[in-house]
């Protein structure tokens, strides 16, 4: 099915229940200094969800942009991407579980033609003073049920993470899963800040399981087999002293993956495959006089990068490619694609300007702003290409000259950076793609402007490495305290954090080491971090000045500036004896059991002296 088929049907599908459309939100927050992209249909309806009214009543409807920078190393496998499109559906203290399930399954199956078989959900498993969503559990039987099918609940040992011991899933009869962590949502830790269960959706792909994800597949498995197409969450609870209160007035956030959607109801595995890029991809064709399929990640990257950049300059608060903030995020985009087109031969002078205008033709009745931007978006991807295409090709010629230097030293990157305008991630990938290492510190030493090893945000954004602050990746980052403590215990006290980013998918943490880990201490890192998940150590969290939280004993890294008063996390056992004590800034979850198995996927050399590690979690 058509993007613009599901889009149409989604929206009218709620209109006629009663739903008001409101307009996407631009891509860039306003007064916002800590979000750089609007990443999430519910951003814009933040107040509304919190008790003011909206002038469009108590049902909306839209269609959102977003934009997501942790994303952009990771387009090339088929199914990420940096900008997609959010389809939300809201209840403002109106209508609740009964109706949003019911409509939700009524759209998927009967409006778009989804086979019902192959939709499976996950609800919340209980915690505390909040019971399992018992509720969501009988509507969800009672909807499987009209379409004939039978829906039994999984096992509960999911909710860790590990099916256990001869514990397996059988599809054609488990179809509800109940989860802790995963199936909980809440927007902070303050007094009165909302909370609630959510229910997420997954379709059946058919893809095979990956045992790199462990021996079973599962509901939320990052094999790909599942794949999650929408989540619906119920906001019931209010954060009081005490815990959770239940909400008079409760509301039903949704939101939906567009492309995920065409995807499935296109009868293809690969988001780049369905009419939402296409049109992009056969001209990059036209335009390389190459195959697709002979090279998937370099047409991924420039289709996906090509229309994020288009999407960003084209706001009504659009931005120049710049080194700063957005603006750079934009140059970033640019010069990436070019530099993927020269790889499969495209040498033409305009060429990514041209499939700036291949998006806006696309997309522009939809999004008009696109071509009223228009004169202003290929303006500056034509300077930006004239800026670097010339400064490309004699970078790479002096990357070539250094091409025999086992460890890449700070003096070349930062000449690369300087004057051929390569970004640091740019030199990265260069060096990586050799099998050579970057003298990370001594780069550092003349790019004192910039602190991350491999990112560039503005200052404030994104602490402690955090891509965000959702209930998915704060048992990440809990997890990252215990591998920094047990990567001390098994290699010794010189150990120390150099760099982490956390999405909701996976961790990456860089530390200094000077040589690759064995497969034992691999194992003896892996092990130590999941024995204490199971020990179940509490983890507090006090403020205290600055001094006085180095003087107790907490850790701190990166050369931070730290301001007078700190935040310190503690990882303890019930006797009070301390395994790993941070200043950080959190959030954190608050027993080590709420993570789940900890699986390293990839230990490798980020830089001279700086190993990496790649985590999931089970």
């Amino acid at each position: 099915m058509k993007s613009l088929d599901i889009r149409n049907k989604f929206i009218e599908f709620y209109k006629e229940r009663g739903h008001k459309l409101i307009p996407s939100a631009s891509l860039i927050p306003e007064n916002d200094p800590t979000l750089l992209f609007v990443n999430s249909g519910m951003f814009p309806l933040v107040p509304y969800l919190l008790g003011e009214d909206h002038p469009k009543g108590k049902r909306l409807v839209n269609f959102q942009r977003s934009f997501r920078t942790d994303d952009i190393e990771e387009v090339g496998d088929n199914r990420h991407t940096t900008f997609f499109e959010m389809l939300g559906n809201w209840s403002l203290g109106d209508y609740f579980k009964e109706e949003q399930l019911n409509w939700w399954f009524e759209f998927l199956v009967e409006t778009i033609g989804l086979d019902p078989k192959k939709i499976y959900q996950t609800v919340y498993l209980g915690d505390g003073n909040i019971p399992k969503d018992d509720e969501s559990i009988s509507i969800l039987k009672n909807i499987y049920n009209k379409y004939g099918i039978k829906a039994e609940e999984g096992p509960e040992t999911l909710s860790k993470g590990d099916l256990g011991p001869g514990v397996e899933i059988d599809f054609d009869e488990h179809r509800i899963f109940a989860y802790r962590d995963k199936n909980w949502w809440q927007r902070g830790d303050a007094l009165g800040e909302l909370g609630g269960p959510d229910s997420e959706t997954f379709y059946d792909t058919g893809k095979d399981h990956n045992l790199k994800f462990g021996e079973h597949c599962h509901i939320n498995c990052d094999c790909g087999r599942f794949l999650e197409v929408g989540n619906s969450v119920f906001m019931q609870y209010q954060k009081t002293e005490d815990g959770w209160a239940e909400l008079k007035n409760k509301n039903v956030d949704f939101g939906g993956g567009l492309e995920r959607l065409v995807m499935v109801t296109s009868g293809v595995d690969n988001i780049f495959e369905t009419d939402v890029f296409l049109p992009i991809i056969s001209a990059i064709e036209d335009l390389s006089g190459k195959k697709y399929r002979d090279n998937f990640k370099e047409f991924e990257i420039i289709a996906d990068h090509i229309k994020a950049a288009t999407f960003i300059m084209g706001d009504e608060r659009g931005v120049a490619p710049s080194n700063k903030q957005q603006g750079y995020f934009v140059r970033r985009l640019i010069r990436r694609a070019i530099r993927y087109g020269k790889q499969i031969g495209i040498n033409s002078d305009g060429w990514l300007k041209n499939l700036s205008v291949k998006v806006i033709e696309i997309n522009k009745d939809i999004y008009p702003e696109l071509e009223n931007n228009s004169s202003f978006i290929l303006e500056e991807i034509e300077k930006e290409e004239n800026r670097f295409q010339s400064s490309l090709v004699k970078g790479l010629r002096e990357f070539e000259k250094i091409g025999g230097e086992k460890v890449i030293s700070g003096e070349n990157a930062f000449n690369l950076y300087q004057t051929y305008g390569f970004p640091i991630e740019m030199i990265f990938e260069l060096a990586n793609e050799r099998g050579q290492e970057l003298d990370i510190s001594s780069f550092q030493d003349q790019l004192k402007r910039h602190k991350e090893l491999s990112q560039v945000t503005s200052a404030g954004m994104f602490k402690g490495g955090l891509a965000d602050s959702g209930e998915k990746t704060t048992k990440f980052h809990t997890a990252t305290h215990l591998l920094l403590k047990s990567l001390r215990e098994v290699l010794g006290e010189e150990v120390a954090q150099k760099g982490s980013n956390i999405t909701s998918e996976r961790l990456r943490f860089d530390f200094s080491y000077s040589r690759k880990l064995t497969e034992q201490e691999i194992k003896e890192v892996e092990d130590m971090v999941n024995n204490k998940i199971e020990d179940d150590f509490e983890v507090t969290k006090e403020e205290m000045n600055l001094e006085e939280a180095l003087s107790s004993g907490a850790l701190a890294f990166f050369g931070e500036k730290y301001p007078d008063r700190v935040k310190v996390y503690t990882i303890k056992d019930e006797a009070g004896n301390i395994f790993s004590k941070e200043i950080c800034q959190g959030p954190h979850i608050s027993r080590t059991s709420e993570i789940g198995q900890f699986k390293i996927i990839k230990e490798e050399s980020s830089s001279s002296g700086i190993r990496r590690i790649k985590a999931i979690i089970k």
